[in-house]
């Protein structure tokens, strides 16, 4: 595994030099999981931060019965296991591999030498922290709705627009199911809700994942409601 690769791809490192980046990478341990396979314990030990190098990993919260709701969904280059070296706390959640993935892994140790040479790090940690936690907070807000259709809108407009010559389009980062299951609601009433949204005018479905932006003022009304 390029360990060069996967640190590059991490936002905490991207602002180091190619010098500095080379010194991280040396401290990375490659781990290979399979499918299913749980990586991070809520209330077990985390003495270690994962990245993810391929594949995907789900960061999930069992409630009551075994149901799982997503926290999360990591992609190449997101990571775990931060807030425990930052915070010295045992983890919420649990982790489990999607997909068959290789991970970089990065001992508490490590990452403790690693910062005292290069404070950067742990400032841009924290950065990333608080960004994770300001989505949260906008997420929480649209909970305080009983309509899941303003929990939608809300969530769409979180995310990244990209501009094409079909308009302003975002991408779902994760299947439908996923992204139900971060909403607090089934598939069947998120797909009934996109279909409100486009028929209102506000969103046009794209495929399996993509949306087009058509109404943006319509999708902050929805979202306020």
């Amino acid at each position: 595994m390029p360990h060069d690769a996967c640190v590059t791809r991490v936002p905490v490192f991207r602002n180091l030099t190619p010098r500095q980046q080379d010194e991280v990478a040396s401290f990375a341990r490659p781990l290979q999981v399979s499918a299913g396979e749980q990586v991070m314990a809520a209330g077990g030990p985390m003495p270690r931060v994962l990245v993810v190098h391929s594949g995907r990993v789900r960061l999930v919260h069992l409630l009551e019965g075994g149901k799982e709701r997503l926290i999360r969904m990591l992609e190449v280059g997101d990571a775990v296991g931060e807030a425990s070296f930052v915070l010295g706390r045992r983890p919420d959640h649990f982790a489990f591999a999607e997909t068959d993935a290789q991970l970089c892994t990065f001992h508490h140790e490590d990452l403790a030498r690693l910062v005292s040479r290069y404070p950067d790090i742990a400032v841009r940690m924290l950065q990333v922290q608080a960004e994770r936690l300001v989505a949260a907070e906008r997420l929480l807000a649209t909970f305080g709705s009983a309509d899941v259709g303003a929990r939608v809108a809300a969530y769409l407009l979180e995310l990244p627009l990209t501009t094409t010559q079909a308009g302003d389009r975002i991408e779902l980062p994760m299947a439908k199911k996923d992204v139900a299951s971060y909403l607090g609601t089934t598939p069947e009433t998120l797909s009934r809700r996109l279909r409100e949204l486009a028929d209102a005018g506000a969103i046009e479905l794209d495929g399996r994942r993509g949306v087009l932006i058509r109404n943006a003022e319509e999708l902050i009304v929805r979202a306020e409601s």
